[in-house]
C-alpha cells in the first residue's frame, strides 16, 4: 500500500518545486463492477486511494499544488447521488494543505452539466464553462490545463453550438448508431467517440497566445489534459479528437516540454517527434482494495520526475536530450486498451 515505484532522486540536487498527481478516481457508492472491455473497476475503494494520496502528499511536506486529471466520479454513480458525491470527493481533495488544479473528464460531465460542475471544482475564470486556463507557480515554468471537452456532445445544454459541432462531427466521422462504439473504425479513426471530444477554435487561440507569452518570458511549459495527445501513448478510442491540430500548434514552439493526460485507464508513455514527452497516467478507480495508484513529481531545470506508487509507474522525463523512452527503465510501444 502506498510503496513508491522509485526512479530515485537526484543525488545533490533539489527539485525547483513538487507537485501531486492522481487520476481518474471514479468514485461512486456502488459496488464492485467492470469497464466494457471486462478490466475490474473498484468504485468504492477508489476515494480510499485518494485519501491515502491526500495523506501522502501532506506528508512530504513539499508539493506545491496537486493536479487532478479529471472523473471524479463514476458515470454509473446513480444520479440523485451525484452532487454529494462529487462533493465528496472534492472534499478529500480540500484536505491537501495546499491549491487542487481540476481537470474535467467525461464522467463528470455524466454527472452534472458544466454550470454546476466547474464552481465546485473551483476552476479559474469558468465563465462562459471556460474550464481551462495556466499557472506559472515558479517564474520559469508555466502549466496550462487543456479542456478536452470544450468541443463535446456531453456537459453543454443539447442546443449549445459546442454541443451541435460535436455531433456534427460524431455524425460525420463515426457511422455507428451509439456514438460511443468504435464499431467498424479503424486506427485513428476510432478517437471519435462521444466520451471523447476536443479542443474549440477561441481555445487554440488562447492557447497559442499563452505559448507566445511562455515563449518570450523564455518559460517551459507543461500540457495538462484530461485526454491524451499523442498516439504512441495511449489506445486510438482514448485520444483527442483534434489531438493532431493541438501537437501541430504546440509543436510551432520550443517551449513545450511534458504532456501529462489521464483517461486511458492503464497509462502510457512515449516521446514525439520533436523530443516531447507524454505521459499518460493510471486509474486510481482500478486499484484492488489495498493498492494505490498516484504520484509526485519533482520538476528540475533538465527533467520531470514522476516517483508513483503501486500501480502507477515512475517514470523519467528529461528534455532537449536524445533520451529514449524511459517508462519503469523501458518504453511502451505496444497498443493499450482500457479507455474512459
Amino acid at each position: 500500500m502506498a510503496s513508491a515505484n522509485g526512479i530515485g532522486s537526484i543525488q545533490g540536487k533539489q527539485p525547483l518545486l513538487s507537485f501531486g498527481v492522481i487520476s481518474d478516481v471514479q468514485y461512486a457508492d456502488i459496488p464492485d463492477g467492470r469497464s466494457f472491455l471486462g478490466t475490474p473497476r473498484y468504485y468504492r475503494h477508489s476515494i480510499l486511494v485518494l485519501k491515502r494520496a491526500v495523506q501522502n502528499w501532506n506528508n512530504q511536506q513539499k508539493l506545491k499544488f496537486v493536479l487532478n486529471f479529471g472523473d471524479i466520479v463514476d458515470g454509473f454513480c446513480p444520479k440523485d447521488q451525484s452532487l454529494s458525491s462529487i462533493k465528496k470527493v472534492v472534499g478529500e481533495f480540500d484536505n491537501f494543505n495546499g491549491p487542487v488544479y481540476h481537470m474535467i473528464g467525461n464522467h463528470c460531465l455524466y454527472n452534472l452539466p458544466r454550470k454546476e460542475l466547474l464552481p465546485l471544482l473551483k476552476i479559474p475564470k469558468f465563465d462562459e464553462g471556460r474550464a481551462y486556463f495556466d499557472f506559472s507557480p515558479i517564474p520559469n515554468f508555466r502549466f496550462v490545463v487543456l479542456d478536452g471537452y470544450d468541443i463535446s456532445a456531453i456537459g453543454w445544454p443539447q442546443d449549445h453550438p459546442k454541443s451541435l459541432e460535436a455531433l456534427e462531427i460524431l455524425s460525420q466521422r463515426n457511422p455507428n448508431a451509439d456514438k460511443n462504439s468504435p464499431s467498424g473504425l479503424v486506427g485513428l479513426e476510432r478517437r471519435y467517440l462521444m466520451f471523447n471530444g476536443g479542443v474549440g477554435k477561441e481555445q487554440l487561440k488562447w492557447l497559442d497566445g499563452i505559448l507566445q507569452e511562455a515563449t518570450h518570458l523564455k518559460q517551459k511549459v507543461i500540457v495538462c489534459c484530461h485526454l491524451p495527445l499523442d498516439p504512441g501513448a495511449t489506445s486510438f478510442a482514448a485520444l483527442l479528437w483534434n489531438y493532431d491540430e493541438v501537437m501541430d500548434l504546440i509543436h510551432n514552439y520550443n517551449c513545450v516540454k511534458v504532456c501529462l493526460a489521464g483517461h486511458n485507464h492503464t497509462g502510457g508513455y512515449t516521446i514525439d517527434s520533436h523530443g516531447i514527452h507524454h505521459r499518460v497516467l493510471e486509474a486510481a478507480l482500478e486499484c484492488p482494495p489495498g493498492s494505490d495508484a498516484f504520484g509526485s513529481i519533482d520538476v528540475y531545470n533538465d527533467g520531470l520526475y514522476l516517483i508513483a506508487t503501486d500501480r502507477m509507474s515512475s517514470s523519467k522525463m528529461l528534455f532537449d536530450t536524445d533520451q529514449t523512452c524511459d517508462y519503469e527503465n523501458g518504453c511502451i510501444t505496444d497498443p493499450l486498451t482500457s479507455t474512459s
